[in-house]
């Protein structure tokens, strides 16, 4: 464990930071009077998310690599990375659907309903709990995936 206790540090740092970024989300209205914008504002997350990557994989070459990592070897640690966020994205779905935003479903429900985007049975089958957790771990995986891919080239050193 200890040779992957980098990933997993930052996997946790990556899960808190989202549940952070959630009551940002909740605090500047995202998830009610301002919804309709949330999908595009949402993706913000995705500027953390890439520092979040670049700290890790530099963290890893610094210090469990002595400061030369290729980009296999950055690579290999982001892909672990994202399982740990994976693993830890159904708690952080629950967290931030229970206790953080608990009226971001029946919000997010009534406007696709209101705006003709969807129907009330497809808005309420896509838009819950089970769904998110669903949609998380594999965008957690893919994501993480593809984000580990290109931060490892900016971050290898010889």
């Amino acid at each position: 464990m200890k040779k992957y206790s980098i990933e997993i540090k930052w996997g946790i740092i990556f899960s808190i930071v989202s549940l952070l970024w959630m009551f940002l989300e909740k605090g500047l209205g995202w998830h009610d009077e301002h919804i309709a914008k949330h999908a595009i504002y949402t993706n913000l997350f995705a500027i953390v998310a890439i520092v979040i990557y670049v700290l890790a994989l530099i963290d890893k070459r610094d210090n469990f690599f002595d400061g030369k990592m290729n980009w296999n070897q950055g690579f290999i640690s982001g892909i672990y990375i994202s399982i740990v966020v994976a693993i830890l994205s159904p708690l952080a779905q629950l967290i931030t659907h229970e206790f953080i935003t608990p009226e971001y479903f029946p919000n997010i429900i009534n406007h696709a309903v209101e705006n003709g985007k969807m129907t009330q049975q497809e808005a309420e089958d896509y838009f819950n709990l089970t769904s998110y957790i669903t949609q998380s771990f594999f965008f957690a995986l893919v994501v993480g995936v593809v984000t580990s891919a290109i931060v490892a080239l900016f971050v290898r050193r010889k």
